[in-house]
């Protein structure tokens, strides 16, 4: 019985090293690099190719004779899946809070612009399929893209591993801004409508946001926003975004038009405007 054991151990491992030897994955460079894209997702896909189609432009799809065979149908499955799980996770940690500030946070988390930051920050821009027309116009390094790649891998993983493993990946990704940025916009959320009203009540205009300098790569960029109010620079603000910048610079104004009021009342002369 021992001998038999071990004869059939023997075949096992003979039958297992000959089909990795002819799995595609050790000949195909391309599929070994999606392996690789595995260990930053934190999911092992059991159907690669499902990963392979998420992240395939339509471009190349037409290019390539392959009508359909992209990650479109894809990105909409994907964007219901994140919108759930990031929704499940707002109203568990904030079960009383209002309704508005819970889907203005959704609205936030989920924008193009965070996820064209995530999937900058794994990397997917560099394995994507695009056509070579896509590629010379810079499409890798292209937000919408991003984002929609971004989305296009959460539905690959549903599918794959089903909705524990795709909220698993979403709440990785998500850890910091769950904690911080969720935070920092409900906090930030009231200030361009309260400027906006203080301005109303001091006479002047609504006040102009202007984009002042745009910093970092194209996946991960940093916007300097100005607002001016009452025929004056207000305020500048750095953000991850525009709306964040703008939200930042309206606190900012707020806190600057404090100190012209106090000037004003006190008889001292208000300080003049940087711009």
């Amino acid at each position: 019985m021992k001998r038999l054991f071990f004869s059939w151990s023997g075949l096992l491992a003979r039958f297992r090293a000959r089909v990795r030897s002819h799995d595609p994955l050790q000949s195909d460079p391309r599929r070994k690099d999606l392996r690789s894209l595995e260990g930053r997702l934190g999911h092992r896909f059991r159907r690669i190719r499902v990963l392979e189609r998420a992240l395939t432009h339509r471009s190349f799809a037409h290019e390539a004779g392959t009508p359909g065979q992209h990650y479109e149908s894809l990105e909409f499955l994907g964007d219901s899946v994140l919108e759930l799980v990031i929704s499940e996770t707002l109203y568990l940690a904030n079960p009383d809070r209002p309704e508005g500030d819970l889907s203005k946070t959704r609205s936030f988390l989920v924008s193009k612009s965070e996820l064209a930051n995530l999937s900058g920050r794994l990397g997917l821009g560099r394995h994507l399929r695009l056509s070579h027309n896509e590629e010379k116009t810079g499409g890798r390094g292209r937000k919408a893209i991003l984002a929609d790649a971004f989305e296009s891998v959460i539905a690959a993983i549903y599918l794959d591993g089903g909705l524990e493993a795709a909220r698993s990946f979403i709440l990785n990704q998500f850890r910091d801004h769950l904690k911080q940025d969720a935070r920092d916009e409900l906090e930030l959320g009231n200030y361009k409508s309260r400027l906006q009203e203080r301005l109303h009540v001091l006479g002047g205009r609504e006040p102009n946001y202007k984009v002042i300098r745009e910093t970092g790569p194209q996946h991960s960029k940093t916007f300097l926003i100005e607002v001016r109010g009452l025929n004056r620079v207000l305020a500048r603000a750095p953000g991850t975004s525009k709306k964040r910048a703008e939200q930042k610079a309206a606190r900012l104004a707020l806190a600057e038009l404090d100190l012209l009021q106090n000037a004003i009342r006190s008889g001292a002369t208000p300080r003049r405007s940087r711009g």
